[in-house]
């Protein structure tokens, strides 16, 4: 087991490159497999969860490799079936992509309920309710979740919530269905427009994606293609984030300024210089930031997964912040661990009401999530003394040589075995 340990007082300073966006490899991965032959993907992460799904994808019988400057080469021509065990299913959220993917390239596809971050309830009834709607029979018996169909068929699909992986699940699923498909109601986020991009680059035709409105024209065959994927949104705030939170002053590269608007503007609010450049954005901290109220949306809205790390900037910010989380339920269960550090922040149900201290103070903490991590190394960086974070699993899950990039901004941090 290892642990970061972090001494605080550093003002991040120089320039960080991002990586590929994890929520939209681990959707494209999988998606893949309706070429039948071979793809390159170019700008995949080094992270857990991509070499999760790299096993996972190779235990099905698919080949795999991924060389070290992120291009994954995948060829699932000699597959001829998609069945994920428990344990293969288990070890990640975005295993239930198979199900779509393996729906729409075998009509037949039987994949182990899914696993992933402990944040709340995060039900898959949108997407059975679209892959019935495109003919298939879902059934799900001893945590195993099997559909069939002996064709698919292009239907009208309304979300009765906003569902990234509903979205994208239903587009892979009928990119290879007879006729018209049309999701209302869809998601928005970047990353379904990457893997919409990714499935037209196979030779799909799926228009809209980015809007509320999808419509997927089903065709006969995908092909092999090569593709790369965008830089991560998530990484991307969450560094600026913490230049902001340490007062400092740090030039973020391989970014779409507009995927970062919502923190942009927020960050912003809060007094945060910040200058868009074509692929950059720069962010200067200041001395005297202003609390702000945060509540958490679907895309273009300010993103869950950075309400985490938010928070932590906002713990040690003049006067009353309200954060209100509107995605995931059991998304405040790491204020406990900011608690030991000093932050004052009172959670009732999906508010929490942040009141700035002075300053918080290293302390052992935990890390309960992904972006709980992410918001604890925040911690560490402005916390008087030395933080010690274990459970750093989760954070490798999501973040690409997190304490290398960190420390070529100058901040103290290391990775220790326990």
């Amino acid at each position: 087991m290892e642990k970061l340990i972090v001494e605080g007082g550093v003002k991040l300073e120089g320039q960080v490159n991002i990586s590929g966006f994890k929520n939209a490899a681990v959707a494209i991965i999988p998606a893949s497999i309706l070429s039948g032959g071979k793809c390159y993907i170019e700008n995949i992460p080094h992270i857990r969860d991509v070499y999760l799904f790299k096993d996972i994808m190779q235990e099905l019988g698919v080949d795999v490799e991924l060389d070290e400057n992120g291009t994954m080469i995948i060829d699932s021509s000699k597959l001829d079936k998609c069945c994920a065990t428990y344990d293969l299913a288990n070890k990640m959220r975005a295993s239930y992509y198979l199900i779509g993917a393996g729906l729409g390239r075998f009509k037949e596809v039987e994949v182990a309920y899914p696993g992933g971050c402990n944040i709340g309830t995060r039900p898959i009834d949108q997407h059975i309710k679209g892959f019935e709607a495109l003919g298939a029979e879902v059934e799900i018996e001893h945590g195993v979740i099997r559909c069939r169909a002996d064709k698919l068929v292009g239907a009208k699909i309304y979300l009765d919530v906003v569902s990234v992986g509903a979205t994208i699940n239903i587009m892979l699923a009928a990119v290879l269905a007879e006729g018209t498909t049309i999701i209302e109601n869809a998601a928005k986020e970047p990353h379904v427009v990457d893997v919409a991009n990714f499935l037209n680059m196979m030779g799909a035709d799926v228009r809209g994606a980015g809007t509320d409105v999808i419509k997927i024209k089903g065709v006969d065959k995908l092909h092999g293609c090569t593709y790369s994927v965008i830089p991560d949104q998530i990484e991307a705030g969450t560094y600026m984030i913490a230049a902001a939170a340490t007062g400092g002053d740090v030039l973020i590269n391989n970014v779409i300024p507009k995927h970062l608007e919502s923190i942009t503007a927020k960050l912003k609010e809060m007094g945060v210089e910040v200058i868009e450049y074509g692929d950059s954005i720069r962010v200067k901290g200041s001395d005297n930031l202003k609390s702000v109220n945060i509540k958490t949306l679907p895309y273009p809205g300010f993103p869950t997964d950075l309400q985490q790390p938010m928070t932590v900037l906002l713990s040690t910010v003049n006067g009353t912040s309200v954060v209100t989380e509107s995605i995931f339920e059991g998304r405040f269960k790491y204020v406990d661990e900011l608690k030991r550090m000093g932050a004052n922040i009172k959670v009732e149900g999906r508010v929490a009401v942040v009141e700035g201290v002075k300053r918080l103070s290293g302390a052992r903490i935990s890390v309960t999530d992904l972006r709980a991590g992410a918001a604890f190394i925040i911690a560490g960086l402005i916390a008087e003394g030395i933080t010690e974070i274990d459970n750093i699993y989760h954070i490798d899950r999501g973040y690409e040589k997190v304490e290398e990039k960190f420390r070529n901004l100058g901040a103290k941090i290391k990775r220790v075995k326990i």
